[in-house]
């Protein structure tokens, strides 16, 4: 197994911070290889410019200022997200990390007739972790429609394996979140990380 974990917060020190430690440190355990993209660590720029937009579909210039991140998507056979929920989607860095770095000949292969539909470029990736907080309850976070969550774990999901594995936990309530609340969430992580590593 070789794992690519994307991570995005800001902060350093966060409870998202802790999730994606305990990540790193199952990976270890288990003897895993892993790359890690800390987002906003790295300075990553979100921003699809009018350039980028333009050569989207040229392959494989579309790749040229990304191709660290596109080569990292080749490489893997799972992939991670640890990221907070705000406004109930992800954060505008990590849906710019996806604008720019899941592109044709990449992630996706533009359809070949008029009418047609993409097809699936990361088959070879057999597993998908999602794991996130979130400042809402759960029911008030699946009423408005999750869209986050459905954007990875659906979205993203659509282009890997046919059969991929797939594991997600939030922490719903995260802003009245409690010691007791995020420690047992980390045991949720750890567990369905664990399962997912093995499946």
């Amino acid at each position: 197994m070789k794992a690519l974990v994307i991570y995005c917060h800001p902060r350093e020190g966060s409870y998202n911070a802790a999730i994606r430690d305990l990540v790193i440190e199952r990976l270890q355990a288990k003897g895993v290889a892993y790359r890690l993209r800390d987002l906003y660590g790295e300075g990553f720029d979100p921003t699809l410019s009018a350039h980028d937009h333009e050569i989207y579909e040229t392959v494989p210039e579309n790749r040229a200022r990304v191709d660290r991140d596109c080569t990292d998507l080749e490489w893997c056979d799972a992939l991670i997200f640890v990221y907070p929920t705000w406004w109930y989607g992800m954060p505008a860095m990590l849906k710019g990390w996806l604008d720019r770095v899941m592109v044709p000949g990449v992630s996706f292969i533009m359809p070949e007739t008029d009418g047609g539909d993409i097809k699936p470029g990361l088959t070879h990736i057999k597993k998908l972790g999602v794991f996130t907080t979130c400042g809402a309850s759960r029911w008030l976070t699946f009423f408005v429609g999750a869209p986050g969550k459905r954007t990875l774990m659906r979205g993203v999901r659509l282009l890997l394996a046919k059969r991929a594995k797939t594991k997600f936990a939030a922490h719903f309530l995260m802003d009245s979140s409690t010691e007791k609340s995020r420690a047992a969430h980390l045991n949720v992580v750890k567990t369905r990380l664990d399962q997912l590593i093995n499946s």
